[in-house]
């Protein structure tokens, strides 16, 4: 390591990149122009062995990187058809990091289609780039055993819920076979390693909405195993925790994923989720009417605080309660750039301060869930 060459990342004629030879980690670079491709190696240059090509040139790539980084519009057909003829190799990468400077739904939502395993949206961010790349199959304070499984649970509910936010935002059908038969996955995954692995594996690949979708969908069914749901009942739970925050694909990305204090307007349009999740799957036939209500009324508090219809005590069924709890929960433990990961014991003690608000049978229940290694 200590010897490797700095390597050089020039843009050639045909839209490739010279790179040295290196004992460091290969990354590989794909842009839809130059001066994207010359920015993103200058960033990767000094930690990683570097090439690349430009989207529209001829695919050269003749070994399995570590780790693909993509910059492109991807608004644009011919960059979409490009990274598909790509995309064979490009599967092989541990990770694929599309750098969208676009940050809509629906741009979020096609990296994801394409086989992002990490989507970092506005402009070049070196710092948070190198930690994405920086990342890699380390086991964390919450990995199960030390180790880390295949991540194609993870990526087939990413690409599920990237699915769901298109159908919302570009008014497509919803495939709600897809979303249920990646709920199930996560619930395979989780019966099989655990929640903590769960966890890890979230945390290292998504952010935003997209991780805070999956920590719901994982801490759901662990709680529902923990507390002996039968697997109808386990199934009604994954599938409402993976179409609950639906209503956010109305939501503007700079809304949803702002550092800081939310104002009122922006905490007003925050709230209109669950009644837009709703209002966009009640007709659907292979919607249950307990997932609809679980979609609608996931925010509501047994003491009648909660929103949109400020239910109380015995309005709010089972499902809804637990999930709730589950969406508290992974909120508060998500992994944000801009702070630090909330301990999962911190997180559990401010459900315990919920009096009134959550079922305290259940809380008691779900103590295992949280604190569990």
């Amino acid at each position: 390591m200590q010897n490797a060459r700095t390597p050089t990342c020039s843009v050639k004629g045909d839209g490739s990149v010279r790179r040295a030879q290196s004992a460091r980690p290969f990354v590989h670079v794909l842009a839809d122009s130059s001066d994207k491709l010359s920015g993103i190696c200058s960033a990767l240059e000094q930690q990683f062995t570097v090439a690349g090509e430009r989207l529209d040139a001829e695919a050269k790539l003749t070994q399995v990187p570590f780790a693909v980084v993509i910059r492109a519009e991807l608004r644009h057909v011919d960059n979409i058809a490009a990274i598909k003829k790509r995309s064979a190799r490009l599967a092989k990468a541990i990770k694929r990091i599309f750098l969208v400077e676009h940050p809509s739904h629906v741009c979020v939502s096609q990296a994801y289609a394409l086989g992002a395993t990490l989507v970092l949206s506005g402009p070049l961010n070196k710092i948070k780039l190198l930690a994405a790349l920086a990342e890699q199959a380390e086991p964390t304070a919450d990995s199960a055993g030390g180790s880390t499984q295949p991540d194609n649970a993870a990526e087939a509910a990413a690409t599920a819920i990237a699915s769901m936010f298109t159908a919302v935002t570009m008014g497509e059908p919803l495939d709600v076979d897809g979303t249920r038969d990646a709920g199930r996955k996560i619930a395979e995954r989780i019966s099989e390693h655990g929640l903590s692995e769960w966890l890890t594996a979230v945390r290292r690949h998504h952010e935003g909405t997209y991780q805070h979708c999956l920590l719901v969908t994982g801490v759901a069914i662990d709680f529902g195993l923990s507390l002996g749901v039968g697997r109808a009942d386990l199934e009604r739970l994954y599938s409402a925790a993976m179409f609950h925050d639906i209503g956010k694909a109305r939501i503007p990305l700079a809304i949803l994923d702002k550092p800081g204090r939310l104002d009122a307007g922006e905490r007003a349009m925050i709230e209109t989720h669950p009644v837009v999740g709703y209002d966009f799957l009640k007709d659907h036939e292979k919607i249950s009417p307990e997932i609809l209500d679980a979609v609608r009324h996931h925010h509501e508090y047994l003491d009648g605080s909660g929103y949109p219809d400020a239910l109380a005590g015995g309005s709010i069924n089972d499902i809804v309660r637990i999930l709730t709890i589950a969406d508290i929960f992974a909120a508060l433990i998500e992994h944000r750039h801009y702070k630090p990961t909330m301990p999962r014991a911190e997180a559990y003690s401010i459900l315990c301060g919920m009096t009134g608000k959550l079922e305290k049978a259940l809380v008691t229940s779900f103590r295992d869930v949280a604190l569990s290694r």
